[in-house]
C-alpha cells in the first residue's frame, strides 16, 4: 500500500503543475526561400517571448519554454509538412508559432495540426482562405488578412493619384488571395486593373512577364509577390525594361533586403504590411534592440505575441495539452467583453503570470494591440512604408 501511495503522488506530480519541466514550442518560418531575409527576426520576437516568460520563474511550477525552430521554406508545402511533422512527432512541441506562408501554413494545418491536435499560430500567413478553413478551433493568427490589406491599399492607391494599376502576383494561395483583394477593392473604388497576371517564383528571367505587363500599361505596377523571389526579380526587370518606374509593394515585398538589391531604382515605391503603433509596438522595438534586433523588421511584433498567446493560454488553462489551452487564447488576447481586463504590454508577461494565477482577468494587448475577432482572426493594423534614399521608411499607419 505505501508503494502504491508514492506511485500515486509521482504520477500527480508527474501530470500537474507543481513539476518544473521542459515546454518545447515549434518556431516554424521560413528560414529559406521567399521570405528568408525576414526569418532571423521573426524567429527572434517569438523567442524573446519565450524566454522572457521561462526568466520569470513563474510559468507552470517553474517550467521552461524551449523553442524548436523549423524551416517550412515558406513555399514548398510538402518539405513544410514534413518540417513540422518533425517537430510534432519528434520534438514532441506543445504548440507551433508559424507557419510563414499561407499555401505551406495550410498544408501543415491540415496534414500536421489537425490530425495530432496542435495549436498554431502564425504571425505571418495572411490569405483570406485561412479564414474559413477547417482547424478545429486550433488555428489563430496575429497578423490580419489580406482581405483587410486590400481595402487599404485601394484607398492608398487612390489617394495617390492612381486611377489605373498593373497588377502581377505570385503563383500561390497568398498571392492570389491577395491580388484578388486589391483588384476588387480597386475596382469597387473606380480604379482600373489592366492586368491581373501570375508570376512564378525561382526563375532567373522575368523579360516575358514583365512585357505583357508593360503592354497593359498602368500608373504604377503592384507586385503582390516575395521581396526574395519572383517579385524582386519582377521589378529589377521592369526598371531594366523601362516598363515601370514606381511599384506598389505589399506585406511580401517589404524589407530591408529589397531596397538594398535594388538600389536607387526602388525610391518613390511604396506599400504597406501589419504594424502598429500601439503603446506595445514602441515597448517591442525596446525590448528587440536591447537583444540586438530590429523590433520594426516585418511580422516579429506579431511572432513576439503568437508565442506570449500560447504560453499565457496554457498557463491560464494550467495545462500545455494543446487540445485544453486552445480554449483558452481568444479569452486573453481579448479579456472580458466589460473591458475589465489589465492589460499586458511587451515585458510585462511575467506580471501576465503573476494575474493569472491570481484569477485577475488581463487583456493582451503584446506588440500589435491585438485583437483576434471570429475564428481567430486579427483585426491588424497596417504600417505605410515609402522607400526613399534606398530605405524603407514608415509615414503613418492605417
Amino acid at each position: 500500500m505505501k508503494k502504491l501511495l508514492l506511485a500515486t503522488v509521482a504520477t500527480a506530480a508527474l501530470t500537474g503543475a507543481g513539476l518544473a519541466e521542459e515546454v518545447k514550442i515549434g518556431v516554424l518560418t521560413g528560414f529559406t526561400g521567399g521570405i528568408e531575409s525576414l526569418a532571423p527576426t521573426i524567429a527572434a520576437g517569438s523567442e524573446l517571448a519565450l524566454k522572457e516568460i521561462s526568466d520569470s520563474g513563474k510559468f507552470m511550477g517553474g517550467s521552461t519554454l524551449v523553442p524548436v525552430r523549423g524551416d517550412d521554406t515558406c513555399g514548398d508545402s510538402a518539405a513544410g509538412t514534413a518540417a513540422a511533422e518533425r517537430l510534432v512527432t519528434s520534438d514532441q512541441v506543445k504548440g507551433i508559432v508559424g507557419g510563414s506562408c499561407s499555401g505551406v501554413t495550410g498544408a501543415v494545418l491540415q496534414n500536421v495540426a489537425r490530425p495530432n491536435g496542435v495549436v498554431m499560430i502564425s504571425p505571418s500567413a495572411t490569405s483570406p482562405a485561412l479564414t474559413t478553413a477547417e482547424d478545429d478551433g486550433l488555428f489563430f493568427r496575429t497578423a490580419p488578412s489580406d482581405a483587410r490589406e486590400g481595402e487599404v491599399m485601394a484607398d492608398l492607391l487612390l489617394e495617390k493619384g492612381m486611377k489605373s494599376i498593373a497588377l502581377t502576383y505570385t503563383n500561390n494561395d497568398y498571392g492570389k488571395g491577395l491580388a484578388e483583394s486589391i483588384a476588387n477593392a480597386f475596382t469597387a473604388k473606380g480604379g482600373t486593373v489592366t492586368i491581373n497576371a501570375a508570376h512564378e517564383d525561382g526563375k532567373a528571367d522575368y523579360s516575358a512577364e514583365v512585357a505583357a505587363l508593360a503592354s497593359a500599361g498602368g500608373d504604377m505596377l503592384v507586385v503582390a509577390g516575395y521581396l526574395d523571389q519572383g517579385g524582386k526579380g519582377i521589378i529589377q526587370a521592369a526598371l531594366d525594361t523601362g516598363a515601370f518606374s514606381t511599384f506598389g509593394l505589399p506585406g511580401g515585398m517589404i524589407g530591408d533586403s529589397l531596397p538594398q538589391a535594388i538600389g536607387a531604382g526602388l525610391d518613390g515605391s511604396w506599400g504597406q504590411i501589419a504594424g502598429s503603433d500601439s503603446q506595445g509596438a514602441a515597448m517591442f522595438e525596446e525590448l528587440m534592440k536591447a537583444n540586438g534586433f530590429d523590433g520594426t523588421s516585418a511580422y516579429s511584433p506579431e511572432a513576439y505575441d503568437a508565442a506570449a498567446l500560447i504560453a499565457l493560454a496554457m498557463a491560464a488553462a494550467n495545462s500545455t495539452d494543446p487540445k485544453v489551452y486552445k480554449d483558452k487564447v481568444m479569452e486573453i488576447a481579448n479579456g472580458p467583453a466589460d473591458g475589465s481586463g489589465e492589460k499586458i504590454y511587451p515585458g510585462e508577461l511575467g506580471k501576465a503570470l503573476d494575474l493569472i494565477a491570481a484569477g485577475t482577468p488581463i487583456d493582451f494587448e503584446g506588440a500589435t494591440a491585438v485583437t483576434l475577432i471570429g475564428p481567430g482572426e486579427s483585426a491588424g493594423r497596417y504600417r505605410v512604408i515609402e522607400v526613399k534614399g534606398g530605405k524603407n521608411e514608415t509615414v503613418g499607419f492605417r
